[in-house]
Formats: C-alpha cells, sequence, structure tokens
C-alpha cells in the first residue's frame, strides 16, 4: 500500500485530495450524459440505417425516394424559413427602439416580451385559437358587431396560423438579441456619414446593416432551428394536412408504430439540427465580439421629436397587440360560458363526471407536472452546476473547448427525437424505465441542463481566483472557501437556473407526449387530450388548465427576471 500510495505522489503530486474529488465528481455529467443522451441517439441511428428486408436498401436511403417525406422535409424548411423571415421583419423596428431610445417602462417591457417564448407551445397554440379560431374573441366580435351567420376569418388550421403562433413565440428572441448587440455598435462611423450628406436610409444600409450582420445571422439560424423543430404548433394549430419532420416522427412512432421508418426520420432531423446548431455557434462567437464596443446608454437618446414618439409608440403599440392580445384571449375564454362570466372549466378539473375507475383528475396532471418538474429541477441544477464548473475550471482547459459544446447538444435535438431515442432504449432490461414516470425528468434534464450550465457560466468566470487566495491564506479549507466565496456569488445564477429548469419541464410537451403513462399525464399532456376529445366543456378545461399552466411560466419567468443581474448571461 505504501509503494503505491509512493507512486502515485510520484505520478501526481500536484493533486489534492479535494481536487482529485471533484475531478471524479466531474465524470457524473458525462456519465449522464452517455447514457441518457448518446446511448438512445445510437439506437436511432442503427435503427434508421436497418435494410429492408425487401430491398436491401437502407429506410434512411429510401426515404429520400419517396416524394411524401421528401414534400415532408420541403415544408418543415420552408415554414421555418418563412417564420423566421416575418419573425425579423417584425422585430427589428422594434429591436430599434429599445437600442435607440430612452422612454418610460423600457425595462420593464423587454422583460415582460420575453413571457411567450417560457410559454409551452401547447398554450401558445391555445392562445392563438381563443383569438382567431372559430370561436375565438375576434370572430365573435365581428359576428356580434355586423350580424353575421358564420365566423368570417378561418384562420383555423392554416399556415397563416402557424405563421402567426411562430412570430409570437420567438419574437422576444429577435428582440433581445438585436437590440443587445445594436445598443453597443459604435455610431461615430455613422455620425461621419451624416455630415458627409448620407441619409438616415443610406446610413442603414451601407452601414448599421453590414455591422448587425453578424447578430441578424446568428439570431436568424437559432429561430429557423426553433422553427424547423416546431411540434405543438404545428400539430394543435396546422391540422393533418401540415406534418412537420417533428409530427411525421410522431406519428409513425405514436399513431402507426411504425418505428423504422421513424427513427429514419429522427436521423434526418437530427443531421440537419446538428449542422444548423454548428453553425449558429460559429456566428454566436462573431456576435460576441462587435467591432468596438461601447456602453449602451451612450446610443440611447430620449423622445424629442414628434417623429421620435410616433416611432416609440407605434412600435410598443405593435408589439402589446401581438404579444398580449392571445394571452388576454386565452385567460378571457377560460372564463367565458354561454352566460357570460362563469368558473365550471376550473372547477370542473376537480370533478370526475364520467365515474370512471381509469379516469384522471386533471388536478392530478398538476401534482404530476409538479413532482416531474421539481425532480428535474434538482437534477439538472446538480449536473448543470458540475459541469458549469468542469468548464470553468483552469484545470481542465483541454477540455473546456469540448466539453462546452458537448453539454449544449441537446439544445440541437428535438425533444420528439430524444422522447422517440427513449421509448427504443428503455423499454427493455437492462434499463427498463419505460414504466416508471422517472423516464420524464431524465428526458427533461437533458432538456434543462444546457439552461442551467449558461445561467451559471458567467457567474463562475467572474469569481476573481484572488478571492480564492486570500480565504486560503487566511486558513480557510477548499470546502469552507468553496461556501463563503464561491457559493454566495453563484447563489442569484444557480436560482436562475433553477427556475429555468422547473419552467422548462413544466411546460415540456414533444418528449412528454411520448413518455407520459396514460395514468400519469402531465399538464401539456393533459391539455392535449382535452383538445382531442369532442365537447365545449373539453375545451374550456384545455383553455383553463392553459391559464393554469401559464401562471406558473409567468411566475417562473417573475423570478427569473428577480434574480438576473441585468441582461448578463448567455441567453
Amino acid at each position: 500500500m505504501i509503494g503505491f500510495s509512493q507512486r502515485f505522489t510520484q505520478f501526481w503530486p500536484h493533486v489534492s485530495a479535494f481536487k482529485l474529488g471533484r475531478r471524479l465528481l466531474y465524470v457524473a455529467p458525462l456519465l449522464f450524459f452517455a447514457l441518457f443522451y448518446f446511448w438512445p441517439l445510437s439506437n436511432i441511428f442503427g435503427l434508421s440505417f436497418r435494410a429492408d428486408r425487401d430491398t436491401a436498401v437502407s429506410l434512411l436511403t429510401s426515404l429520400t425516394e419517396t416524394s411524401y417525406y421528401l414534400d415532408v422535409i420541403w415544408f418543415t424548411t420552408w415554414q421555418a424559413a418563412v417564420s423566421t423571415l416575418l419573425t425579423l421583419a417584425f422585430a427589428l423596428p422594434a429591436a430599434y427602439v429599445f437600442a435607440q431610445y430612452h422612454f418610460p417602462g423600457k425595462s420593464t417591457l423587454k422583460a415582460l416580451s420575453t413571457l411567450p417564448f417560457v410559454l409551452p407551445t401547447v398554450v401558445v397554440a391555445n392562445a392563438f385559437t381563443a383569438l382567431l379560431g372559430p370561436r375565438g374573441l375576434v370572430n365573435n366580435a365581428l359576428v356580434d358587431l355586423f350580424m353575421l351567420d358564420t365566423p368570417p376569418i378561418n384562420l383555423q388550421h392554416s399556415l397563416w396560423m402557424i405563421f402567426l403562433a411562430h412570430v409570437f413565440y420567438n419574437y422576444s428572441v429577435a428582440l433581445r438579441l438585436l437590440s443587445g448587440y445594436w445598443q453597443n455598435l459604435p455610431q461615430d462611423v455613422g455620425q461621419a456619414a451624416t455630415m458627409l450628406g448620407a441619409s438616415p436610409r443610406r446610413v442603414f444600409w451601407t452601414i448599421t446593416l453590414p455591422l448587425l450582420r453578424p447578430a441578424l445571422t446568428a439570431t436568424a439560424v437559432l429561430i429557423f432551428i426553433f422553427c424547423f423543430t416546431s411540434f405543438g404548433v404545428v400539430l394543435i394549430l396546422g391540422g393533418p394536412q401540415f406534418a412537420t419532420l417533428e409530427v411525421a416522427i410522431y406519428e409513425q412512432a405514436i399513431v402507426y408504430f411504425n418505428l423504422p421508418v421513424a427513427a429514419a426520420l429522427a436521423m434526418i432531423q437530427i443531421i440537419f439540427t446538428f449542422v444548423l446548431m454548428w453553425f449558429y455557434t460559429a456566428t454566436q462567437s462573431r456576435m460576441a465580439r462587435p467591432s468596438r464596443l461601447v456602453a449602451a446608454q451612450a446610443n440611447a437618446r430620449p423622445m424629442r421629436t414628434r417623429r421620435d414618439r410616433f416611432i416609440v409608440g407605434g412600435n410598443l403599440l405593435f408589439m402589446l397587440i401581438l404579444l398580449g392580445l392571445p394571452l388576454v384571449a386565452l385567460v378571457w375564454r377560460s372564463f367565458s360560458g354561454p352566460d357570460g362570466l362563469w368558473l365550471r372549466y376550473y372547477t370542473e378539473l376537480f370533478v370526475n363526471a364520467r365515474g370512471s375507475v381509469f379516469f384522471v383528475p386533471p388536478i392530478q396532471a398538476v401534482r404530476n407536472s409538479i413532482m416531474v418538474a421539481l425532480t428535474t429541477m434538482v437534477t439538472a441544477v446538480v449536473l448543470g452546476l458540475i459541469s458549469a464548473s468542469f468548464i470553468a475550471d483552469s484545470g481542465a482547459s483541454r477540455l473546456r473547448r469540448l466539453l462546452d459544446p458537448l453539454f449544449m447538444l441537446p439544445l440541437a435535438t428535438s425533444a420528439v427525437t430524444l422522447g422517440f431515442g427513449y421509448i427504443l432504449t428503455f423499454n427493455r432490461p437492462p434499463v427498463r424505465l419505460a414504466d416508471s414516470w422517472l423516464i420524464m425528468p431524465l428526458a427533461h434534464t437533458l432538456v434543462a441542463m444546457p439552461f442551467v450550465i449558461r445561467a451559471v457560466l458567467p457567474a463562475l468566470r467572474r469569481i476573481s481566483p484572488s478571492l480564492r487566495e486570500a480565504a486560503g491564506m487566511l486558513g480557510a479549507g477548499h470546502g469552507r472557501v468553496w461556501l463563503e466565496v464561491d457559493w454566495p456569488l453563484m447563489r442569484p445564477a444557480v436560482v436562475v437556473g433553477a427556475v429555468f429548469a422547473f419552467t422548462m419541464s413544466m411546460g415540456e410537451f414533444g418528449a412528454s407526449l411520448f413518455l407520459a403513462r396514460p395514468d400519469f399525464p402531465t399538464m401539456p399532456v393533459a391539455i392535449y387530450r382535452f383538445l382531442g376529445q369532442p365537447g365545449p366543456l373539453n375545451y374550456g378545461q384545455a383553455l383553463a388548465m392553459s391559464c393554469l399552466l401559464m401562471l406558473v411560466c409567468a411566475v417562473g419567468f417573475i423570478a427569473i427576471e428577480r434574480f438576473r443581474l441585468g441582461d448578463e448571461g448567455e441567453f
């Protein structure tokens, strides 16, 4: 034993017991990723290349020769491109306003604009149905106003409904990324061009737009990824005639139980999203370093002229209409009954009207979601904190460039694909989890971990090594240094990451629709089931549960903004 100890000390003399234990702890997130991310994806990969018995041609190859699936791939691509262009067109003027002007309530409005992005897609779909559906607020108002027999606006199950929901969902992403970059751009070049006789339009096209190009490209790619992997919006608002890759994977796996075809489609989507995420990280690194940063307050100016007030007021009014009306319509419809306002849709969530022994009370779905979200939050925070510490650790510099993008890979993998991989992998020994509710927090943890890491990592990097060294010189051990120096400085960021994980788990829909047992639905799954049943009562219960889920997400978002340090962070 002594000889081994001496040899170990000679081989690794600089590693203390604390550092050795910490580095052994770093293995935990790597093992988690290997077991619950790469193993399911490898099973999808193998199944997608499995040869057909009759033709001996892999399914992945045969799908590209089938017109239906080529049409699905084409529709997925062009609807994402159109949604991205519409989002940028609507958000760019607002980004200019938030970057260039001072006005009352600016920070509050910018914070509230992010609420639609943290809402589950199933809630967003219900909000637009409540506003523009056949029985929505707009159609009801027009029918009563003009005494019409039928609703005049027919957007249900149309492309326009999908586009509007995508713009609503991604508007805040474009607003935050573009305004944050725009407000730090130097103004002297544009001012010099103006002094030389250039018009404001020419200054924008020849100077401002080229400087904004890295941010525009990164924002466009990120929004394209979100729209390319859209599931709940297309499934609920698009109807059966529209199918993206996400919807096709779900239908082949759950409706037709054609797992090989679903695996081949999932493999195609993985290839697409990985390439897009690689391109996004490349453009995002350029976005992070504009030519010369200046203070954000130096570029903003007060509203002096009528033109300034018109520009600011018009953009804010449009933003409030776009982002506020669907949510107001959702809440209003959930309290609307045949005779006016009532609470029946909410009270029915507690009642088993049919007396079925197989009935799962809707309020049980609320408890299920909270239990899954709390488990996800604990797991994601622990693994995310370890991962962020590993990335920020100066002793892990050789692996940092590899591990940082590695832990971000779930962002490039759709939740539907991940859920399908879990069905293939954990439905048989040696790891049989398909019959356990724990399979959902495991999948949700993979989705939430990147957000925890990006929330905690900036706080870790801001901690000066001199503080740790000073505490060590005063006699504090490694554990006490962490508790009294590191933890107080990183605690707000950890709270932000924890709330992110809880909120995202509460609203996660794609993977949950695959993994939820019939007797253990979560809130998004219960909402989708209500929408699939006939009758106004079921539709009203879907609206009521959507409002409850929106309330939980709103409270979580307020907590995130409460503990976030300004606009700092990596989102």
